[in-house]
């Protein structure tokens, strides 16, 4: 099992910056796909950002250009730097990590932390 624990969340004006952090451990071995996926009240969970063990990484269209996603292999883990945030940014926020093995993705979750924007 992976174990993932967000942190950084909270209220921030819009226009601020937030920091999102998330540690795995656990049966790291083999994880090669990190990222960000949040869930606003009455909507779907969304993609946010991914990024893989090469570092390629990929964003929402909605948040390209104001957030970026970063990972230490070595600390295993990864980050979300929010920039410019506005109030349709509010959800909450879980980390992923993936696993893919012939073919099957194995994908564990965090426990997601609020990230409340105000305007």
């Amino acid at each position: 099992q992976v174990q993932l624990v967000e942190s950084g969340g909270g209220l921030v004006q819009a226009g601020g910056s937030l920091r999102l952090s998330c540690a795995a451990s656990g049966s790291i071995i083999g994880i090669n796909i990190m990222g960000w996926y949040r869930q606003a009240p009455g909507k779907q969970r969304e993609l946010v950002a991914t990024i893989t063990n090469s570092g390629s990484t990929n964003y929402a269209d909605s948040v390209k250009g104001r957030f970026t996603i970063s990972r230490d292999n070595a600390k295993n883990l990864v980050h979300l730097q929010m920039n410019s945030l506005k109030p349709e940014d509010t959800a909450v926020y879980y980390c992923y990590a993936g696993r893919n093995v012939a073919g099957i993705v194995f994908g564990y979750w965090g426990q997601g932390t609020q990230v409340t924007v105000s305007s």
